[in-house]
């Protein structure tokens, strides 16, 4: 921080400052501090006296002095201490001040999904039989569509096709990526909002133990998965690896919860008693529609 701007550790420091301020009179801070002596050189240096409030070992916080802060901050157009959130966009940030706090931004990404739709592809581009979509889930109109399709792997994603005959009874399905880093936390808030609806959820990944877990997670109704003969002489432990076994307890929770003639139990029990399962890539085309819970 310079002699005329606040940085975002700065600003984070007097909102906590500012909150404590509401149930007391007064906040002390040492000025051995770094970010307490580099803000007694920005309020001299925009003519904010402290007097008394500064001593040799520390300096008091009250409420006129935030006051005289958040002033010198309007007059430069920057945001108050008060108005400082950490969260929001960088245009909300812009509504609130000039300033930017960017480790403390909402996400590009935040509220995005990767959605798989029928293609519309312009002329210049190659006909697929799909198109891809980056879009805020907040514009999807969920009522318009009559199934959630969660698909967990990037590349399982782009090669998905709702044209197979576990999705014959669908008419709009609403196919989207699972998302990592980049589209897990707008599929999520999908996800809930989706399940909000009571339409069916089905999960199209991994056939291992973190998958399912995952399904759980999500509030995934049904499973895609191949029909179980064909499951049973296919599925291997080499893709049933000991680093999840940290999802086990949860699924034999859920195995103890469903009756024994649930059609998931034999599936189960190639997973946590067999100890085998199958990438989403090597599960095939001829998927059925199983019941989770």
């Amino acid at each position: 921080m310079d002699d005329q701007t606040l940085t975002a550790q700065a600003y984070k420091k007097l909102s906590e400052i500012e909150r404590q301020l509401r149930k007391q009179t007064r906040v002390d801070k040492k000025r051995s501090q770094q970010w307490v002596a580099t803000f007694i050189r920005w309020c001299d240096a925009h003519e904010i006296e402290l007097g008394p409030r500064l001593s040799h070992q520390s300096l008091r916080f009250d409420r006129a002095l935030i006051q005289q802060v958040n002033e010198a901050l309007r007059s430069q157009r920057l945001t108050t201490i008060e108005q400082w959130q950490s969260g929001l966009t960088s245009a909300a940030q812009a509504e609130q001040g000039v300033n930017e706090d960017k480790s403390n931004r909402e996400g590009p990404r935040a509220q995005r999904v990767l959605v798989n739709t029928p293609a519309s592809a312009p002329a210049w581009l190659s006909a697929q039989p799909r198109s891809m979509h980056d879009v805020d889930w907040r514009d999807i109109n969920l009522e318009a569509c009559d199934v959630l399709i969660q698909v967990e792997n990037l590349d399982s994603f782009y090669a998905f096709s709702p044209q197979q005959r576990a999705l014959n009874g669908y008419k709009q399905p609403l196919v989207v990526y699972r998302g990592d880093s980049h589209y897990g936390g707008g599929f999520k808030q999908l996800a809930s909002a989706w399940n909000g609806t009571q339409k069916p959820h089905l999960y199209a990944g991994d056939f291992d133990v973190k998958g399912l877990s995952v399904a759980l997670s999500s509030g995934t109704s049904h499973l895609l998965l191949p029909p179980l003969a064909w499951l049973t002489e296919q599925a291997t432990t080499f893709h049933d690896p000991a680093k999840q076994l940290d999802h086990r307890p949860r699924l034999l929770s859920h195995r103890d919860q469903l009756p024994a003639e649930h059609p998931l139990q034999p599936y189960l029990t190639l997973l946590l008693d067999q100890q085998r399962g199958l990438r989403q890539q090597w599960l095939g085309e001829e998927l059925e529609r199983v019941a989770l819970v």
